[in-house]
């Protein structure tokens, strides 16, 4: 997978991109950092192809007009997901620290802080910027997903996912964030009401834990926000 964040390896370290194309894909196979060779539709390379999906949605954000501050978290955040690719491409390495995790958790609760605690669900959107944040949010939990597969059977390092999930909590927050910079006031939900199986289900938090008085909703808000 040429260009595709394949990380320096004592297997590769010599090798150079002459050319893109290589035809050693065209029967359905890819190579992994450390030249193993795998289906392109494993669940590894999956896991890869999300990660390097969820990069580039930062880099849309990064081609947006941001504050300095916000543009140096999300460059970090850019090296950080190309280093987490790598060591995805190569089963059991870890060139990521806990430091990185760290520096996502105080970057997140000093914005926190400053953020009216939530009591309601918010849309995702406001400003583009925001908007495009709330993609990379998305995404980020896919690529979780996709990770947390590739554990069940294969080798990877708790650390990544803990730097996922902090990710995502962090660019949740950030969308909120950006709204503020941008003047744009952040839609909420609030208390609604949809018709399901002819039951009428409250929408609204009970809490701003993201405990919802209906179940269905409880399994949305975990998944948002855990």
């Amino acid at each position: 997978m040429p260009g595709l964040l394949v990380a320096p390896s004592p297997h590769n370290m010599g090798k150079r991109l002459t050319k893109i194309y290589t035809r050693t894909g065209d029967d359905g196979s890819t190579g992994l950092g450390d030249g193993a060779r795998t289906a392109k539709e494993s669940i590894r390379i999956e896991a890869i192809g999300t990660v390097d999906e969820l990069n580039s949605c930062i880099g849309v954000l990064l081609a947006e007009n941001l504050e300095d501050g916000v543009r140096t978290q999300l460059e970090n955040i850019h090296h950080d997901l190309f280093d987490l690719g790598g060591d995805l491409s190569i089963p059991g390495r870890v060139s990521m620290s806990k430091a990185q995790v760290s520096r996502l958790e105080k970057e997140l609760d000093a914005y926190n802080v400053t953020l009216i605690p939530l009591k309601e669900f918010i849309l995702p959107g406001g400003a583009r910027t925001a908007a495009l944040c709330h993609v990379a949010r998305a995404v980020c939990r896919r690529a979780e997903r996709c990770v947390v597969k590739v554990s069940r059977t294969e080798a990877v390092k708790p650390l990544h996912l803990q730097y996922l999930n902090r990710l995502s909590d962090f660019l949740f927050v950030l969308c909120r964030v950006l709204n503020r910079q941008q003047g744009v006031n952040t839609r909420h939900i609030g208390a609604r009401y949809i018709r399901r199986n002819g039951a009428i289900l409250n929408r609204h938090f009970r809490d701003s834990n993201g405990v919802q008085e209906c179940g269905i909703f409880r399994v949305f808000a975990t998944h948002v926000f855990c």
